[in-house]
């Protein structure tokens, strides 16, 4: 940067070379590796690209557009990736990192109610970001659906980091740090959320299972029962009918 920009911190400090070399181009090949799975500054480029919009070394607008359509076609390329090789990879080596066939079920069904949800709120966290393609696709989220809420979540990432940087300006330094700090703790206050819901959903699985046995317990008594009662009324019905056969050959002996 020139020496009228501001002082970066280490981070955003580190990739100026590349945006000075690459300018846009950067912008763009490091927001789609970001959101397809590959772990790349794709977040900070765009901080520091806007940055340089709001010091005039680029323009916003464009940086914006970039940001976005790369950032949709990350994640789509990811959704493309699980959606042609997720399963036979889950099937293949799933029970080696603990995802067996019933956890991969109870994913889909939680894809299924919360998936759109699940690819907007994950651009905004480290990890989820890079896989949330990836893991829609393998639970096979419907692809119109997946588009929809996968442009909303570029477009509110994008508009949300791209702004920050733009007005932070010659405070970037200082902003960013606090920015990053406060990222920390709302990345630790969802996994929080969602260990909570996953241990909710186990404690409702174990407590159905429970339910299922003790309705399967009160149901055998009955039929034993019942089988013991049809078999007394065979027993009873067995000698009346000898009986009765005795009588009807006596009878038939007595006549002449």
């Amino acid at each position: 940067m020139s020496a009228s920009s501001p002082p970066l911190p280490g981070a955003l400090a580190g990739l100026a070379p590349l945006l000075d070399h690459y300018g846009y181009l950067a912008v763009a090949l490091l927001v789609l590796l970001d959101n397809c799975g590959v772990p790349v500054p794709g977040q900070t480029i765009l901080v520091l690209a806007s940055v340089y919009a709001g010091t005039g070394h680029l323009n916003f607008a464009v940086v914006l557009l970039i940001a976005v359509v790369a950032a949709t076609l990350g994640n789509s390329l990811g959704y493309l990736i699980g959606h042609t090789g997720g399963r036979a990879f889950v099937h293949r080596w799933g029970r080696y990192v603990l995802l067996t066939p019933e956890r991969m079920e109870r994913a889909d069904g939680f894809f299924a109610r919360h998936g759109g949800k699940v690819v907007v709120v994950a651009r905004f966290v480290d990890g989820l970001r890079q896989y949330n393609g990836i893991i829609a696709g393998t639970t096979e989220m419907p692809w119109r659906r997946f588009a929809v809420f996968n442009l909303i979540g570029a477009v509110l990432w994008t508009a949300v980091w791209g702004t920050f940087g733009y007005l932070a300006g010659a405070n970037i330094g200082a902003v960013y740090r606090t920015a990053i700090r406060y990222q920390v703790w709302f990345a630790i206050g969802l996994g929080v959320l969602v260990a909570a819901f996953l241990l909710r959903q186990v404690l409702r699985y174990r407590r159905r299972r429970r339910e299922d046995a003790d309705a399967d317990a009160d149901t055998t008594p009955e039929t034993e029962s019942g089988n013991g009662a049809d078999s007394g009324s065979d027993a009873a019905s067995g000698p009346s009918t000898d009986s009765d056969a005795d009588s009807g050959s006596g009878s038939d002996g007595a006549s002449p």
